[in-house]
């Protein structure tokens, strides 16, 4: 199973002050090296980072949706376009592509989980994404059928701008996997942050098996 990978990093940070929530240590890690790992040991190729450059040392392609902070569906339609010129030199798209927030505190978890459970739905399934234990779903944590995904941008009006991913991922079937909150945990406050590092020694989180 070939998997690609979308990682959106352009955020405001508006809760902590204006400061780059991906360069957030927990670790000795970045929150977006973190991410990166975890997304190359899964085999991601391509990995597309949407935001400004803040690690010109990561193996990663760098894209930025036009005008910026145009919101997460604007972003993954930018990271979707980069990936077609780099399909274009004669590489086929991954079969599946990973979407995740560069504010998750434990995105290797999260990745584990997603692959883990992409084998067990049914073959018309256009993606798979988390939910916290309140289900509410995650959809910048998630794996989507790469082709759905661009036929799904291409319906979307201006190039998604101001849109929200929901209504990127309107037409698609997707299913919802509900998984302890701390799968999916990101960093929006300086408490979320210091929440994070304490937890870090913590053992990953027992999956559930609810969905």
């Amino acid at each position: 199973m070939r998997v690609g990978a979308i990682l959106l990093a352009g955020g405001r940070g508006a809760r902590v002050d204006g400061a780059a929530k991906p360069l957030f240590e927990v670790g000795g890690r970045t929150l977006l090296q973190r991410a990166v790992d975890a997304v190359r040991e899964a085999g991601a190729d391509p990995i597309v980072v949407v935001g400004p450059v803040l690690d010109d040392a990561l193996p990663v392609r760098w894209v930025r949706e036009d005008p910026p902070f145009g919101g997460p569906a604007a972003a993954v339609i930018a990271a979707l376009h980069a990936s077609a010129l780099h399909t274009s030199a004669g590489t086929p798209d991954p079969e599946w592509t990973l979407l995740l927030a560069c504010d998750l505190a434990r995105p290797d978890a999260a990745v584990r989980r997603l692959l883990d459970d992409l084998p067990l739905f049914p073959t018309d399934t256009d993606g798979v994404c988390l939910a916290d234990a309140g289900s509410r779903p995650q959809w910048l944590t998630g794996a989507y059928r790469t082709a759905a995904l661009r036929r799904a941008a291409a319906s979307l009006p201006g190039a998604g701008r101001d849109a929200p991913m929901r209504a990127l991922l309107d037409d698609l079937a997707i299913a919802v996997v509900r998984v302890p909150d701390g799968v999916v945990a990101d960093v929006d406050t300086w408490e979320d942050l210091e929440r994070a590092r304490r937890a870090d020694t913590a053992p990953t989180p027992t999956p559930e098996e609810d969905t």
